[in-house]
Formats: structure tokens, sequence, C-alpha cells
């Protein structure tokens, strides 16, 4: 393996969007910086479910449910 190549493995601390704190192992900045998260797992909609909207971009939606809509399932 080639010396010098690897990023240094260090200590950082990560702060969450709200508040809670950890520390990990990153390469990520330098040794003992603070990581503050915009988004993460207990704010981001993909993860909780937040609100979800359907787009109909150039009609599809309404097509699909001109052509399908009497279904009824």
């Amino acid at each position: 393996m080639k010396a010098n190549i690897h990023p240094d493995y260090h200590k950082i601390k990560v702060v969450m969007t709200d508040g809670t704190e950890y520390e990990t192992f990153s390469t990520w900045g330098s040794e003992g910086q603070v990581m503050n998260l915009e988004i993460d797992s207990k704010s981001h909609p993909a993860w909780t479910g937040g609100n979800q909207q359907l787009m109909d971009r150039g009609g599809r939606l309404s097509k699909f449910n001109k052509r399908f809509g009497g279904l009824g399932l």
C-alpha cells in the first residue's frame, strides 16, 4: 500500500438539528471540529413521512386519472 495517500481519520463532533450531539470518526474537517447538520433523519421528509405532493407535470397525472380513474379499487 502506498504511504501518505489516505486522508487523516480523526474524531469530530456532530450536532443534529435538534441539538443532539455525538462524537464519531471521520475524514471530514480536522481533529475536534464540529459539524452542524442542517438536515438529518429527524427533520427530513424522506424519513419523517412529511408532506408529499403529486406534481402534475405535462398533464401526466391528469391523463392517468382520466384514463384509469373509473376503475375504483
